[in-house]
């Protein structure tokens, strides 16, 4: 005979269900004991304690269960606070509460909150029980299963609201791409039709002066267009993950004053830039191209969008493993409304007037210092100015000094 405090061999039992009972009085766990024993075809084994700590334990210690029946007046654990307990580290298993017939109010609330079941101890009968048991095993399985299929389907949807998502940005990105080609490819293409124009028609009738204007008016616009091109055949590559890095050691303080000067004469109405430098600006393993990229185009952006003779502060810091580039200008700023969008490809702030762009410079900033292993802040005031900074990790050579790709 099984004894309230004794585990029935497992191995012993062909078909064999499983029971966790936690119940504090002997006798009533020795009469569910009996009672099952009358079951004509099925086996029952039986683990018996008294108090929630030692369940708890058991279970801890890895032993299996299908089903536990759980007292609700227990020595060490009252009324519905067991549940939640058990819930917790062992929701896997359906638990079917006792109780008596003044606590059936309390009995019901433990089925709201989880419970699979509950039995009134003086109804018990071999039917009851059986069928109680079975049905809590199966309504738990079901649950689970609903409970992974919802898992599942939840799954699917965040999916497929991320991809709808991806595509919607993506047909935005597409529009603004066909918008930006209308407009910025056509400028500079009737340009050089106009001037081509002219000097095939009036070439004969035009001063040598004025076919050099000319000249220049289409090698401008063929420049303008080359840059443009680069500009998104840049961004898709770095959209792509198809951006071949080759970092090599740089005198960043040559690099930078070299590219400040290249960035000032190719504008129409250069800027004074005051160019300062702290620290060693000679160590570390830096992509010449994807540097060239950031800087020019924080250079460039300050001097398009700051009024004429208005000074601009160019700063190149190392500090610890970190090499800062940061760019202040005194120029627009950007309305607080458009920060959050101020790293999407072509998208432009409404202050920005009859200044032309692309929209695609800080794009390519974001995903140049990102592909560096960096990040770019922006601090801004509409009307005073913005500051750009760049902050990317010094990388340290090979041992054997040679180049290395990424």
């Amino acid at each position: 005979m099984v004894t309230p405090s004794q585990t029935l061999p497992m191995s012993a039992i062909s078909r064999c269900l499983r029971i966790l009972l936690i119940e504090d009085n002997l006798g009533e766990a020795r009469l569910l004991q009996e009672i099952l024993k009358g079951a004509p075809k099925e086996n029952f084994a039986f683990q018996h304690v008294q108090r929630l700590e030692d369940a708890l334990t058991v279970l801890d210690q890895g032993e299996k269960f299908d089903i536990i029946l759980l007292d609700l007046t227990l020595p060490d654990s009252q009324g519905l606070s067991s549940l939640p307990k058990l819930q917790k580290h062992h929701h896997e298993l359906p638990i079917i509460v006792l109780t008596h017939y003044q606590d059936e109010e309390l009995a019901l609330e433990a089925v709201r909150q989880g419970a699979q079941d509950y039995l009134v101890k003086r109804d018990v009968s071999l039917d009851i029980l059986l069928r109680s048991l079975h049905y809590a095993i199966q309504r738990h399985c079901l649950a689970r299963e609903l409970a992974v299929e919802n898992q599942t389907l939840n799954a699917n949807i965040k999916r497929q609201e991320r991809e709808l998502s991806e595509a919607k940005a993506a047909n935005k990105l597409k529009s603004e791409f066909v918008s930006m080609l209308s407009h910025d490819f056509r400028n500079p293409l009737n340009t050089i039709l106009l001037s081509a124009g002219l000097l095939e028609e009036s070439g004969d009738r035009l001063s040598k002066g004025q076919q050099h204007n000319y000249f220049n008016m289409i090698r401008t616009a063929i420049k303008d267009l080359d840059e443009l091109l680069s500009e998104v055949l840049l961004l898709g590559k770095t959209e792509n993950g198809q951006l071949n890095c080759q970092f090599e050691p740089l005198d960043l303080l040559y690099f930078c004053q070299d590219l400040m000067r290249l960035v000032n004469n190719a504008q129409r109405h250069p800027r004074p830039i005051h160019f300062h430098s702290q620290g060693n600006l000679q160590q570390g393993m830096w992509d010449a191209h994807l540097l060239r990229h950031i800087i020019c185009n924080l250079l460039s952006n300050a001097i398009k969008y700051s009024p004429d003779a208005t000074p601009i502060i160019f700063e190149v810091i190392a500090k610890d493993k970190t090499m800062v580039f940061r760019v202040t200008d005194q120029g627009i700023g950007i309305p607080p409304g458009a920060m959050a969008e101020l790293f999407n490809p072509f998208f432009r702030a409404d202050n920005v007037e009859g200044v032309t762009g692309t929209g695609l410079g800080l794009a390519i900033v974001q995903r140049c210092t990102h592909i560096h292993g960096g990040e770019v802040t922006v601090e801004s005031t509409e009307g005073q100015g913005s500051c750009f900074t760049v902050r990317l990790p010094i990388l340290e050579p090979p041992d054997n000094g040679d180049r290395f790709g990424s």
